[in-house]
């Protein structure tokens, strides 16, 4: 199957899908987590180049502490089972978001499996913590102000963008049945094309994947002309 270099999700659905279950929602983005460590070695042996996933927002913070708590400590183990798998596989782990209102220990540890992975040739797995659009661009134009740019361009601005280098995404999913863009990768994606799907996060699976990408294809891009 022809696919897209760069397909980004919005992983909705964890809470409810814990709550039809009768689980707690800690276990409901622990089943969430599994989902996308598959989907990410499967969309590799598809050929795709970047799969960006929106893991944790700027807005996040606002819910009960002890969720909160539950999810960076999940974070701390996805990041470290891949830094334990990387000789394993080709995936290369970028994170974009403000990394620096998280804990030191996790600031390190991502530091050093994006340092791990740099070389790898596969996949490119992009993961969006402590992120949020309108963050992102207001933490460019502060750089840009910063370095003294008098004059400045789209291509100039996205190099100041936490997607620096990585392409524009050509299709957003978002599951769980929500229809809106939760301030995710604003700039990045002026041309996407969106696929919304009721499958909660969880039950989401590589058939899904190929699903979204099918509907994709069937599409014309028009890019405003």
């Amino acid at each position: 199957m022809e696919i897209p270099t760069h397909i980004a999700i919005i992983m909705d659905g964890n809470g409810r899908w814990a709550k039809k279950r009768f689980l707690t929602r800690a276990a409901g983005h622990r089943a969430g987590a599994g989902v996308l460590k598959k989907l990410a070695l499967e969309a590799d042996k598809m050929g795709l180049k970047y799969l960006t996933v929106y893991a944790f927002s700027t807005e996040n913070w606002k819910r009960p502490a002890h969720e909160v708590d539950g999810l960076m400590e999940l974070l701390r183990e996805y990041l470290l089972e891949y830094i334990n798998d990387a000789d394993k596989n080709r995936l290369k782990l970028t994170v974009i978001g403000d990394k620096s209102r998280l804990a030191e220990d996790l600031q390190s540890t991502i530091a050093q499996l994006e340092d791990k992975t740099r070389e790898k040739d596969g996949l490119n797995v992009v993961i969006a913590l402590n992120y949020g659009g309108r963050d992102e661009i207001v933490r460019a134009a502060r750089r840009a102000v910063t370095s003294g740019v008098l004059e400045l361009t789209e291509e100039g601005f996205a190099g100041l963008l936490d997607t620096a280098g990585i392409p524009d995404p050509e299709l957003i999913i978002r599951t769980s049945g929500e229809h809106r863009v939760s301030n995710f990768l604003l700039w990045q994606a002026a041309y996407s094309e969106y696929y919304f799907t009721d499958k909660l996060w969880p039950d989401f699976t590589i058939h899904d994947f190929e699903k979204a990408i099918a509907e994709y294809r069937r599409r014309e891009r028009r890019f405003g002309v």
